[in-house]
């Protein structure tokens, strides 16, 4: 039973996580694998209103998914490319099923580049996204902007070439993250992946961010959702605020919702004034599809 007292070393051993277990958890923290899920909370450095409760439910249905059959795990490169670089065994991506033919999103969670703050800053929103229909996928990706970004790019193109064996349609894909990870997916959302090695598969229709200091606008972005919190005391909300006012003034679609008094890293935002937001930004993603 996964509980608020399981153990990093606890979920390791169990058999349906077997192979991949390790990548539930940010392995570039080098954390114990004595601590709790309660203690996990508390680890994760930058980052506020982590949810030990959204941790085991995250879990508990990735467990309960692989325990009755269901893939959860996907490696986005071949054995080859991972014995050419071995980084890239860490790396793949956690499928969180919607219905079957249901539109797909990309979600990459933050951590300064230097780890990937998954069980916070993306398996919640992917479970929430699912259970709206939608088919969610979380990237697990290499520590670093630049290989982080190309691990981004890889799991685009690998979801467009495994689109029908997935069950999932990449029409009008939407890209999210927070942070580190918000940054990766406005890059990608404005070239796609062919820059980073890959095909010259589409852009997404709708880049979701959420607390990150990025200023720059090219004029290639997609539709653009932006949720923030004014005491972020690593990205100022009124950052992102001119960035999505100047993605507006050249006639594109964006949005920006700032919340009082939230800090960095606020996930979901559960208990929080930010709770309604991820609603917001599927309902803003769905207007692009129409």
């Amino acid at each position: 039973m996964i509980n608020q007292q399981s153990t990093i070393n606890d979920i390791l051993k169990r058999p349906e996580f077997s192979g991949f277990g390790e990548k539930l958890f940010p392995m570039d923290l080098q954390l114990s694998k004595a601590l709790s899920l309660q203690e996990l909370s508390s680890s994760l450095p930058w980052y506020s209103h982590i949810s030990t409760e959204r941790s085991v439910a995250v879990l508990k249905q990735l467990s309960l998914s692989a325990q009755t059959g269901q893939t959860i795990f996907y490696d986005i490169y071949t054995e080859k490319e991972k014995g050419k670089d071995p980084r890239k065994a860490r790396t793949g991506l956690f499928f969180f099923r919607g219905e079957k033919g249901a539109s797909t999103a990309i979600i990459s969670a933050g951590g300064g580049f230097q780890y990937v703050a998954a069980i916070h800053d993306s398996f919640p929103h992917a479970q929430e996204l699912s259970r709206q229909s939608c088919n969610a996928f979380a990237l697990i990706y290499r520590s670093g902007a630049r290989t982080g970004s190309e691990d981004l790019a890889r799991a685009i193109a690998f979801l467009h070439e495994h689109q029908e064996q997935l069950g999932i349609d990449m029409t009008g894909y939407s890209l999210w993250g927070g942070s580190a990870g918000a940054r990766m997916a406005a890059w990608l959302g404005n070239t796609g992946p062919g820059p980073y090695g890959e095909k010259l598969y589409p852009k997404p229709s709708a880049v979701i961010m959420q607390y990150t200091g990025l200023s720059e606008v090219t004029g290639q972005e997609p539709a653009t959702f932006a949720a923030v919190g004014t005491s972020d005391w690593i990205a100022d909300y009124r950052i992102m605020e001119r960035r999505i006012q100047a993605i507006k003034s050249k006639g594109t679609p964006a949005e920006i919702r700032i919340y009082q008094g939230l800090q960095h890293g606020f996930g979901l935002g559960e208990g929080t004034k930010a709770e309604a937001w991820i609603d917001q930004a599927l309902h803003f993603w769905q207007e692009q599809l129409a």
